[in-house]
């Protein structure tokens, strides 16, 4: 099954940055009636490097870069400007890490429906390319990815 799918726009660079960047397993958490925000998960990579500086969907009002982290004994979400991707690693975006927050959303999500995501990727040039990816919407309750679904 192929859960996320990659459109480049823009020339010259932008063709060097989609072979460069992959996103896999991109996938949102479904909603109920009223809920106001979910996030949005993946894994992505890049070969010589680049940073996630934004993100955004026609899903909902506001879209942001966060990131979970333990503060003591309290679990903490805060927004982050960018998100690093070294050369060579994958980053997972995940329910307990960093992930892509969807607030405002303008209607809920219902499993099965596909959202568009559009990912701003910085490359070492400093130029900024957008790649657009669909992402399933799971189950409310879903809590990671399954393994062996992968998009190029």
């Amino acid at each position: 099954m192929i859960s996320a799918s990659l459109l480049l726009f823009g020339l010259g660079s932008a063709a060097a940055l989609a072979a460069d960047v992959e996103v896999r397993n991109a996938w949102v958490r479904g909603t109920v009636a009223g809920q106001q925000a979910t996030g949005a998960f993946m894994d992505i990579s890049s070969k010589s490097g680049a940073t996630l500086v934004g993100a955004s969907s026609p899903a909902a009002a506001v879209t942001e870069i966060h990131e979970m982290k333990m503060d003591g004994q309290v679990m903490r979400m805060r927004a982050v400007p960018r998100l690093e991707l070294p050369a060579g690693k994958t980053v997972q975006l995940g329910p307990s890490g960093y992930h892509v927050m969807l607030i405002r959303l303008k209607q809920p999500l219902q499993k099965g429906e596909s959202v568009p995501l559009a990912l701003q990727v910085e490359g070492k040039d400093r130029k900024v390319e957008t790649i657009e990816v669909k992402a399933e919407v799971r189950d409310l309750t879903a809590a990671a990815s399954p393994a062996g679904e992968h998009s190029h």
